[in-house]
């Protein structure tokens, strides 16, 4: 009977090696981590400051911080009811049963008892906004605010008394740009005003307002900054009258927010 004998191959000497192109770290980790190609660099977005957003009204500024801070707060009985007749008409009853703060010499206030009734008729349209209210001591408040253009809105606000030089009455024209927002205020007393608000870049807006009061032959001018993102809002206000305001708004979570609003003089 004869043996047979039989040898198997040495390897390759090339088997050895990782095959080109596979990670020094075994090919069970190549389906983990990410492939990465060579030279791949992230691509910021580039801003176009030629098309901003449009900014909130110069007088608006303040908006997120006055909702909740300063609230309308009053001392005694309120009752408002609203009966609309259609869909751009309503009437309105208010009547009202308190004290009203008046100021005094110092920094002390008086409360003066007051009662009022109130009736007021509205009419809502998308393009026309009229409002007015006459009280039982024979005030007449009312508001109007009409869109003329696309881009341009007038606004007025008036009050009439049987007091002597205690009416008032302001009309004011909005223009709202693509990236900028423009006030003119007329007002009685000789009152001339103006405000501009421009975006600067995607968070920050800056702007100006002036005024002129023609009878007590008094100006101002005051700067304003705002910078917003999508959890916090912080502005600034300056002023020549020698007034520097700052707020400030902080989403913490869904539920909780931060507000603070300061005020102080700058001499």
């Amino acid at each position: 009977m004869g043996s047979v004998a039989s040898a198997a191959a040495p390897p390759s000497p090339h088997s050895a090696l990782p095959q080109e192109g596979a990670p020094p770290y075994g090919p069970g980790l190549a389906g983990i981590l990410p492939q990465t190609s060579v030279g791949e660099e992230k691509k910021e977005e580039k801003v176009d400051y030629l098309n901003l957003l449009c900014p909130v009204p110069f007088e608006e500024i303040q908006r997120e911080a006055l909702m909740s801070l300063k609230p309308e707060l009053f001392e005694g009985l309120r009752f408002d009811f609203t009966k609309g007749l259609n869909q751009k008409f309503s009437l309105s009853h208010s009547v009202f049963m308190g004290s009203l703060e008046v100021p005094a010499q110092g920094s002390e206030t008086i409360k003066v008892p007051t009662a009022h009734y109130e009736f007021g008729a509205n009419f809502l349209d998308p393009k026309l906004m009229l409002i007015g209210r006459v009280m039982t001591d024979g005030r007449l408040n009312a508001r109007v605010k009409c869109d003329l253009t696309d881009n341009l809105m007038l606004k007025v606000n008036a009050q009439l008394t049987q007091e002597a030089h205690y009416s008032q009455g302001m009309f004011n024209f909005d223009y709202k740009g693509s990236d900028y927002r423009a006030q003119f205020q007329i007002g009685n007393n000789a009152f001339y005003g103006a405000n501009y608000i421009q975006s600067v870049t995607p968070n920050l807006s800056m702007g100006t307002e002036m005024f002129w009061l023609g009878h007590q032959r008094k100006s101002g001018i005051g700067f304003a900054c705002r910078y917003n993102t999508d959890k916090m809002v912080g502005t600034l206000q300056v002023a020549s009258t020698g007034i520097v305001a700052l707020s400030y708004v902080q989403k913490i979570s869904e539920k909780v927010d931060f507000h603070h609003d300061s005020s102080f003089p700058c001499v």
